[in-house]
């Protein structure tokens, strides 16, 4: 009888259990196909600059033109783009301005991958030319009121772009000459995490090895919660207060025109890591067996010598770990380095001067940017989880080769 009883009251608990376990195995995978997803349309995204050109005719954009002949072919009220051969050789436009007719030229000169040059000058008369940028020409002429000038804009296609010139290339200026080099803020990213890491770790280590070893265990508490509440607090928050106290500090120490520079983003950054590597080695300093310890105190070595040569190389591993989460951190942050850094797009000289990371241009100017621009953003993504990946590698591979030698 029992038996029974025990088996029927078992059936609801296997039911439940199998339901639950085929629940997460259902978000496990809808979590992995998001995030491969995500990843994908990051790569699809980023590489597509480097291979397709942004458009593969020659476009043309009308304003306030009612008929227009484009070499032989009429348009009434044209909207939208007129398009071409990317390889044309020459585009005649025929309209009529001010009761005249007016002819329009721009000669061409293809090269190959979808490469064109426009030929100079252009044959406009006494129509006003101007370049928004450096594929696009527009020709403007006087309307029949202020105001209401004719436009005829030719776009010509930007072919894909180099990526070395992309790596490698040391100007920033999307808007106007579509030139993407993003090698000062590869340069910039480096020097504001390792900066950081330098100023960082060994107080971090300092403060961890105080607080595992010679702190009484109450005492240790409120400080270990007070660097609890320090890893909560939003780095907006933390780039407010380098704006309003860092960078006033540095500008008056070192006479500087600004103090928003390398160095003041090297500190607010070095300021967030502490908490992360504090918490995660002082985890680890805690695990190290007692007995290594006391035979280290045995042998006549004084506490600090037991701490520095005994308890921290044991704990080495996982405070290498903590030291990655701070390195990944210090990598990922925006809000607080686009306060403080200056964000100028150069190679600087000095660590007074102002300096924009990878993260720090994604974020300035996704909101705004489209088109190839648009698409540079997210190559740079790329190239940001390249470097952490790299860099992560290299710190793993460290830690191994300690590993085998300990």
């Amino acid at each position: 009888m029992l038996p029974t009883v025990l088996r029927s009251a078992s059936r609801p608990r296997r039911l439940i259990d199998t339901a639950f376990t085929w629940l997460f195995r259902a978000f496990s995978f809808t979590g992995v196909v998001a995030l491969g997803a995500i990843v994908v349309f990051i790569l699809i995204q980023g590489a597509e600059p480097f291979f397709v050109p942004t458009a593969k005719t020659v476009r043309i954009v009308t304003e306030r033109v009612d008929r227009v002949a484009i070499n032989g072919e009429l348009y009434e009220n044209p909207e939208g783009f007129i398009e071409f051969p990317w390889d044309v050789k020459s585009v005649s436009c025929q309209f009529i301005n001010k009761g005249e007719e007016r002819e329009l030229t721009f000669r061409l000169s293809p090269e190959k991958n979808y490469r064109t040059r426009l030929l100079q000058p252009i044959e406009a008369g006494d129509a006003d030319v101007s370049f928004p940028d450096a594929n696009t020409c527009s020709v403007s002429f006087l309307g029949a009121l202020p105001g209401l000038n004719q436009k005829i804009h030719i776009i010509l296609p930007e072919p894909p772009y180099n990526l070395f010139k992309f790596i490698s290339g040391m100007e920033w200026l999307p808007a106007y000459r579509k030139v993407y080099g993003i090698f000062p803020m590869i340069l910039g990213s480096i020097l504001v995490c390792f900066g950081a890491l330098l100023i960082g770790v060994p107080i971090a280590l300092l403060c961890a090895l105080f607080m595992a070893e010679f702190l009484p265990p109450k005492l240790a508490n409120i400080f270990r919660s007070g660097v609890e509440l320090l890893a909560g607090i939003p780095s907006v928050v933390y780039g407010f207060f380098g704006l309003m106290v860092i960078v006033p500090l540095v500008k008056q120490i070192f006479k500087t025109p600004s103090g928003n520079s390398l160095l003041s983003a090297v500190i607010v950054l070095a300021i967030m890591i502490l908490p992360t590597i504090i918490t995660v080695s002082e985890k680890c300093l805690q695990a190290v067996p007692l007995s290594r310890r006391e035979a280290s105190l045995a042998l006549g070595a004084s506490k600090m010598q037991t701490a520095l040569h005994v308890v921290l190389p044991h704990a080495k591993s996982g405070v290498l770990a903590g030291i990655i989460l701070g390195f990944s951190r210090a990598v990922g942050e925006t809000m607080a380095v686009i306060l403080v850094a200056g964000n100028s797009v150069q190679l600087i000289k000095s660590p007074l001067e102002g300096v924009r990371t990878l993260t720090a241009t994604i974020a300035l100017e996704m909101g705004y940017a489209e088109g190839r621009h648009s698409h540079m953003l997210f190559a740079i993504g790329i190239v940001l989880l390249v470097m952490i990946l790299l860099l992560n590698g290299l710190i793993l591979i460290i830690r191994r080769r300690g590993e085998a030698d300990a």
